[in-house]
């Protein structure tokens, strides 16, 4: 099929995306992902601006340290749950490029029981490590104990958002990137109404403090996974490669998950050394000697994310037609597809990052209105994330698509150990200086993401990902 945006002998991709040129393929798998990911954004954003309304002086800034190493264990507590989401992703893609639908459909259910699997296993992990991770924290005794608290229950959140992202990932590798946006919006409704009725409705609903925005956030998990769980039943009776529930996918298939593990494994390591990288920067941060360090860093990262929701969105739909692509054989068109997508995510996250400088305090204080010391702390930082946004656009888009292609171990050994010499060797020289302050940090960030960037642009251009096994 020949168009503006390839070449003549372009490959004809199954369902809706076949009759589109490249540009609106990436225009189209974007689209969702970026409103879903803005759901996932609203989902903690939600957290903080109630959190940051509930008490004032000490109690509010002992309350955002505790949501901010909230926010930093949710993101342990999905390693699990995401490395079967790349896997299943991976399957998913290869298989509806070469129209096996019988495949990519056991490549989604064996997935969702993975996912649950991974989601007990975040529970368990999360109840027996929280309070030790809490104590090594060095923060206040009231942070501590608010922190212990909506750990302690946003743990049962584990199985259910474990089987979402499983699915969520099978829909859009399959090319159905609206239905995951649909489910986080359920996810964001319930959230962020059952955590203002926990918090702020009349008893005996409300009055039960951070809890409630826990109880808020396991509630929304829970209902976005029936919302999802529904759509898949109603479509019964569809096309071959249209994804729905199947009792002979579902069954026990060990070539299936073996699959799947073996693309999630090496994401698994790789994300849990970068939480051990990263989990030494935040203990870094929150022993520097400024009060309330720890929640002006969590609320320059939430800010931040308003350019990295554009940016995977943009990612994820490359990685998606990348492995349909090279399910259909065609090596040349997943390079255009990474390429095209790469020029648009640069452009995208650097535009974003003027925005930073220019709203850097507006934005700041939505996020902790009344709270001039986390202005004063946080509004710089966002300064220093502008200049890296190029750098990081490139590292976000290479990553994960090469993941999408199967390549997890290429990306495990080249992410990990870069983020290892500068977020726990340069991160360590520094802070034995003594001279350590939190702008220092971002700025050692910032040159990592831009080393990573170079590396993974050489391994892109090198072309060894794109012979990965799936």
């Amino acid at each position: 099929m020949a168009d503006r945006d390839g070449p003549a002998h372009q490959p004809i991709l199954a369902g809706p995306l076949g009759k589109l040129t490249l540009s609106r393929q990436v225009a189209l798998l974007a689209i969702w992902p970026l409103l879903e990911n803005a759901m996932t954004f609203l989902v903690g954003v939600t957290d903080i601006m109630v959190a940051s309304r509930m008490e004032t002086g000490e109690a509010r800034v002992a309350l955002l340290d505790a949501m901010g190493l909230g926010g930093y264990v949710g993101w342990f507590f999905n390693i699990l749950q995401g490395a079967v989401a790349v896997g299943v992703m991976a399957l998913v893609s290869r298989a509806c490029g070469a129209r096996d639908g019988l495949l990519a459909r056991r490549g989604m259910c064996q997935g969702f029981w993975l996912g649950v699997a991974a989601g007990f296993g975040s529970l368990v992990l999360l109840k027996l490590g929280s309070s030790l991770l809490i104590q090594k924290m060095a923060m206040s005794p009231q942070a501590s104990m608010f922190a212990g608290e909506y750990l302690g229950i946003l743990a049962f959140s584990g199985p259910f958002s474990g089987a979402m992202m499983a699915l969520n990932a099978a829909l859009r590798g399959s090319g159905d990137t609206r239905t995951p946006f649909f489910s986080m919006i359920v996810v964001n409704v319930v959230n962020f109404s059952l955590s203002v009725l926990f918090v702020f409705g009349p008893e005996p609903w409300g009055g039960h403090g951070i809890a409630g925005i826990a109880w808020g956030t396991v509630c929304g998990w829970v209902a976005g996974l029936i919302s999802v769980s529904s759509v898949l039943w109603f479509r019964r009776g569809g096309g071959d490669l249209v994804l729905h529930w199947s009792r002979e996918a579902l069954r026990f298939h060990r070539e299936t998950l073996a699959r799947i593990v073996r693309i999630g494994i090496p994401q698994s390591m790789e994300v849990a050394g970068m939480w051990t990288i990263h989990y030494f920067g935040i203990q870094t941060i929150s022993q520097l000697p400024m009060h309330g360090a720890l929640g002006a860093h969590m609320i320059a990262i939430r800010v931040e994310s308003m350019s990295f929701m554009p940016g995977f969105a943009i990612a994820t739909a490359a990685a998606a037609l990348t492995g349909q692509y090279l399910g259909a054989g065609s090596k040349e068109m997943a390079i255009r597809v990474v390429r095209f997508s790469w020029r648009l995510n640069i452009v995208v996250m650097s535009f974003l990052g003027l925005c930073f400088v220019l709203f850097r305090e507006s934005l700041v204080g939505i996020l902790a209105a009344g709270s001039d010391e986390h202005l004063r702390m946080a509004a710089p930082l966002l300064v220093v994330c502008a200049f890296s946004q190029p750098a990081f656009a490139t590292c976000i888009l290479l990553k994960t698509t090469m993941r999408g292609a199967g390549a997890t171990p290429l990306v495990m050994k080249w992410a990990f150990s870069i983020m290892a010499f500068f977020r726990i060797g340069v991160l360590f020289y520094f802070k034995s200086s003594g001279q350590l302050t939190l702008i220092g940090v971002w700025t050692i960030f910032a040159i990592d993401l831009t080393v990573q960037a170079m590396v993974f642009s050489w391994l892109h251009f090198r072309g060894k990902w794109l012979d990965a096994r799936v």
